[in-house]
């Protein structure tokens, strides 16, 4: 039975209505390990980027424990780190530490108040500029994750995806960031050898048809069913060819 590892973001546990435990048969992940006739092991958090799928995998015990039963494993990071970000991440991460908490609450609602605003400000004067993490930095953990990946376990076959996008109110539905975030990976995932799964193109068709969770970020889903079927399809494929190359 094939045994999977995705190191991935919100869109890999998050629904039409809410966030829903890992085992939801309906998510993604689940969906690709049941095309596969298998099972998956499934690490990820709100908002993770490359740096945070590199913080899990040299900083969970829990995924070391599932390393060597791997058959492969697939890097869904990406999608976040292209998004706007009118802060700089230690100041928009570190307001949940601020306190009292009525002054918590007042200085990140004004901040979710302004963040459309200011995404659209970014887009027209620096072209979407910052994102949460730079396209450099987001191949620069990916390329560790691979590297570490395959230093336990040589010849893993090992998935990467093309950043998702969204229509967000809460971005301003603005993703200025994506297309420079998507062509780093690009250009690392060729010269690394690792195939890509395009969300983009699998996800505009059910984000404009409204296949979404209200805050225009998450998937529907029948948005979750066709990410989880070319993920599973595509991680296929590369077991099929690391056992012809054997």
């Amino acid at each position: 039975m094939t045994r999977l590892l995705v190191l991935a973001d919100s869109l890999a546990f998050h629904g039409p209505g809410r966030p829903e435990p890992a085992d939801d048969p309906r998510l993604w992940p689940n969906v690709a390990a049941a095309t596969l006739g298998g099972s998956v092991e499934l690490f990820a958090g709100f908002g993770w980027t490359a740096r945070d799928a590199w913080w899990a995998l040299t900083g969970d015990p829990r995924l070391w424990a599932v390393l060597p039963t791997l058959d492969a494993a697939v890097l869904a990071v990406g999608s976040m780190d292209s998004l706007p970000s009118p802060l700089p991440t230690y100041l928009r991460v570190g307001m949940r530490y601020l306190r009292p908490d009525p002054l918590r609450r007042r200085v990140r609602g004004s901040y979710l108040a302004a963040q459309p605003a200011l995404a659209r400000a970014m887009a027209a004067v620096t072209g979407g500029r910052p994102t949460v993490l730079p396209p450099r930095q987001t191949v620069r953990y990916l390329e560790r994750c691979h590297a570490a990946l395959r230093f336990v376990r040589p010849g893993l076959p090992i998935i990467g995806v093309l950043p998702s996008t969204h229509r967000s109110a809460g971005y301003g539905y603005v993703h200025s960031g994506r297309p420079r975030t998507a062509a780093a990976v690009s250009s690392w995932a060729a010269a690394a050898g690792v195939p890509l799964v395009d969300l983009l193109e699998l996800v505009t068709p059910h984000l404009r048809a409204g296949d979404t969770n209200p805050d225009g970020m998450h998937w529907g889903w029948a948005a979750h069913e066709t990410v989880g079927r070319a993920v599973g399809h595509a991680v296929g494929r590369a077991l099929a060819s690391a056992v012809a190359g054997s």
